[in-house]
């Protein structure tokens, strides 16, 4: 008997959580926009050494914000699942691909930071 109990998200519940998702969306998004900026105005008036930092800087922001928007869709997927094993394989699925991912982004990172090192050794020994 207990089986045929099925679990079901309150609509009212499900819209909150839809609405809560996409303010903090948007918090997060605002607050990035306003990095970008800073970011902007600091290169405006960078060395070449500091060049090197702030493209460091944009590729860490850059996967930070392409987290930030993977979890994002997540939480929507999450909000709009329909029982608990929607929700075991929603979850499931994102750690492998985040898994996944995890070792392209430390790549990308190292890449980063040997360019930079490489950039700052390579002023430091001319000048």
């Amino acid at each position: 008997m207990a089986a045929d109990k099925t679990f079901e998200i309150p609509e009212q519940i499900r819209t909150f959580a839809e609405k809560s998702v996409e303010q903090a969306k948007k918090a997060v998004d605002d607050f990035l926009a306003a990095t970008h900026q800073a970011v902007s105005k600091v290169e405006s008036s960078s060395t070449t050494v500091q060049s090197g930092a702030l493209d460091l800087n944009k590729k860490v922001l850059s996967l930070a914000e392409e987290n930030i928007a993977s979890v994002f869709e997540h939480a929507q997927k999450l909000v709009q699942a329909k029982d608990p094993q929607e929700i075991l394989k929603l979850q499931s699925d994102y750690l492998k691909a985040q898994a996944a991912s995890f070792g392209e982004q430390v790549r990308q990172i190292g890449d980063a930071a040997a360019k930079t090192v490489s950039s700052i050794t390579e002023k430091v020994t001319k000048g």
